[in-house]
């Protein structure tokens, strides 16, 4: 699946990502394989987010993804999954990943997430974020040492910065995912969300969560100045932009009322141009 075969709604959400410009630079090969991957997360990803309709049913539709997949590689009938074989085959994806991403969206549906607890909230952002880049660095080519440390580090980084980015939004769907600890510890009770997003001491709680996404940003540069092999612009792209918006999240505060950091596509593309000249 291409960007131009995609459904039309999902290339509309690929071209304007910067997922999509991240992408443009991998050769055709690995940047249909991208595509793919990108919009079964996207696909998953709108049935848990998908508050019309009842949990049992989202769950059910999560579950039919699950043995798709598990056709898919077990030579029956992908149904829905059919636009994964090429990718699968050709870049030996792992099935484990695929049904990583699909539990992490079973914990949405489930029962919304309010103050996880860390350890919780850690294994949600390996399934959600870092089973993705599990998946993404096979397909950049990196060995598998290097490519799954900068998965487990770079995964992380970037949810926990969709996170910090969110709070708002998430908590207008009755969702919170800045754990129990780091509320407890700047004196938030967990619980209530409305009182809890209007309390001047989530600042501390969340400048807490951005300490622990630097030092993950941190451990994947460290990695990625190694210059393992394998197509790099990509991960560092994502890992430039992500931390931009964070430290801007960080100059700015998390105290009420809070504003979204957006990214242009201009400084996406300033981004994108510095990291080519100096690869």
């Amino acid at each position: 699946m291409n960007r131009d075969t995609a459904p039309a709604a999902l290339r509309a959400q690929i071209s304007g990502s910067s997922f999509y410009a991240g992408m443009r630079i991998l050769p055709l090969a690995e940047r249909n394989a991208m595509y793919a991957v990108y919009g079964f997360c996207r696909m998953v990803d709108d049935i848990a987010d998908d508050g019309g309709r009842p949990p049992a049913l989202r769950a059910d539709a999560l579950e039919l993804w699950r043995r798709d997949i598990d056709r898919l590689y077990d030579g029956g009938d992908p149904g829905q999954a059919h636009f994964l074989a090429g990718p699968i085959q050709q870049f030996s994806l792992d099935r484990d990943d695929f049904h990583a991403v699909i539990d992490g969206m079973a914990m949405d549906v489930a029962a919304d997430i309010c103050c996880p607890s860390m350890a919780m909230l850690d294994l949600y952002c390996d399934r959600v974020a870092s089973a993705v880049g599990r998946l993404s660095v096979r397909i950049f080519g990196m060995e598998q040492a290097p490519g799954i440390a900068l998965a487990h580090h770079l995964g992380r980084a970037l949810q926990l910065t969709n996170i910090l980015r969110d709070i708002d939004e998430d908590a207008a769907i009755g969702r919170v995912y800045l754990p129990a600890e780091a509320l407890m510890a700047a004196g938030i009770e967990p619980g209530n969300i409305a009182a809890l997003i209007a309390d001047p001491r989530l600042d501390i709680a969340a400048r807490h969560v951005a300490e622990i996404a630097q030092d993950h940003y941190a451990q994947a540069g460290a990695i990625l100045a190694r210059r393992p092999k394998g197509h790099l612009i990509a991960p560092k792209m994502m890992a430039a932009v992500y931390a931009r918006t964070l430290q801007r999240s960080v100059a700015q505060g998390w105290r009420p009322p809070r504003r979204r950091i957006k990214t242009s596509k201009p400084a996406l593309i300033l981004t994108l141009l510095r990291l080519w000249l100096l690869r």
